[in-house]
């Protein structure tokens, strides 16, 4: 993505309005197209703007994010939303992505990291803090598991899942493996199809499970 991202923000609150087109306004990548103060007056006025990106809270009186993540999705698929909440509790980062999100972000987080996860997601690299991953193998233990029989992955295969499973970006592995990011975002793709997984979250959880995460 070249051009600017348009971003709709959705939050109850008028001072986290603020904050986030505070934070947003430092990179001109980013232009706020539309605010709204509920998931409920989100839908009714999205169609109007066609934003990139959506910054959805969480918790909302009418209709919580979540919710609202799962209808947005089904109106505009191609949208991508990234939750923003105070808490940083991993499980409702897996619910987020599984009603549709694409990222989560914590409201304290530096304002640094926000653009720079927010423009990996823009970007489809969409990065999971090293935090995070370390988490999913105990939430996953109560998921379903993964469709069996999957197509074996070549070594490179394998030796980038394992470092998505750490949290790293496609610009991190790129650097790491001495390989250009097209070539990683090709590998990414390639796997994604062979494992019929659809995210970085859903790769992540593999990875443990089969053991392909290089740690003990």
């Amino acid at each position: 993505m070249n051009r600017t991202c348009r971003v709709m923000i959705c939050d109850d609150h008028e001072h986290a309005r603020k904050a986030m087109r505070m934070i947003l306004s430092r990179d001109p990548f980013f232009e706020v197209v539309a605010e709204a103060r509920s998931g409920k007056r989100l839908l009714e006025t999205v169609a109007e703007v066609h934003p990139d990106l959506v910054l959805m809270d969480i918790h909302m009186p009418d209709m919580d994010g979540l919710e609202t993540t799962r209808r947005l999705k089904e109106m505009m698929p191609s949208v991508k939303i990234v939750m923003v909440t105070v808490s940083d509790d991993v499980a409702d980062l897996f619910e987020a992505v599984k009603r549709g999100a694409q990222g989560y972000l914590v409201k304290n987080l530096n304002p640094s990291v926000w653009l720079e996860y927010l423009r990996s997601v823009a970007k489809d690299e969409m990065p999971m803090s090293g935090e995070i991953a370390r988490r999913i193998l105990r939430e996953f233990t109560a998921s379903p598991s993964p469709p069996k029989g999957n197509p074996v992955l070549t070594p490179r295969e394998q030796e980038i899942l394992g470092l998505v499973s750490r949290g790293m970006s496609n610009r991190q592995i790129a650097e790491s493996l001495c390989i250009s990011e097209h070539t990683v975002k090709n590998h990414l793709k390639n796997i994604m199809q062979k494992l019929h997984l659809k995210n970085r979250v859903e790769l992540t959880r593999y990875a443990f499970e089969q053991g392909l995460t290089g740690e003990k």
